[in-house]
């Protein structure tokens, strides 16, 4: 493993941390995949399921977490859940598509954008 694996899993350790610990949600799936690609969480938070792209950056240099996601991203992320949602039962139009941005090594600063495709 590289070291931006490395810290890609560590984001999404804290990112599972956060959902489970400050917003009591449940944790349904980590980095479900179909081939059509991943998604890293999806989670239920009590009224609804959401899932979650993480995205986690050493530093600010190539700009933030968020800006990452961009309208091509953005269109895959709910083509996937769709296909999640087909896979579980769920009717894909109550999933709502959330980013959780983190920056630094560990402690992570943690943003936190709901509904954002």
């Amino acid at each position: 493993m590289n070291a931006n694996q490395d810290l890609g899993r560590r984001g999404e350790a804290a990112a599972v941390r956060y959902v489970t610990g400050e917003l009591g949600w449940t944790v349904l799936d980590r980095n479900w995949r179909c081939p059509e690609g991943e998604l890293d969480l999806v989670a239920h938070d009590g009224v609804r399921h959401v899932v979650c792209e993480v995205k986690t950056r050493r530093n600010l240099d190539y700009g933030t977490p968020l800006e990452a996601i961009t309208v091509d991203k953005a269109a895959r992320l709910r083509r996937l859940a769709g296909r999640w949602a087909n896979a579980h039962g769920v009717n894909s139009a109550e999933i709502r598509i959330d980013v959780i941005g983190l920056v630094g090594c560990g402690p992570f600063d943690l943003d936190h954008a709901k509904g954002v495709c």
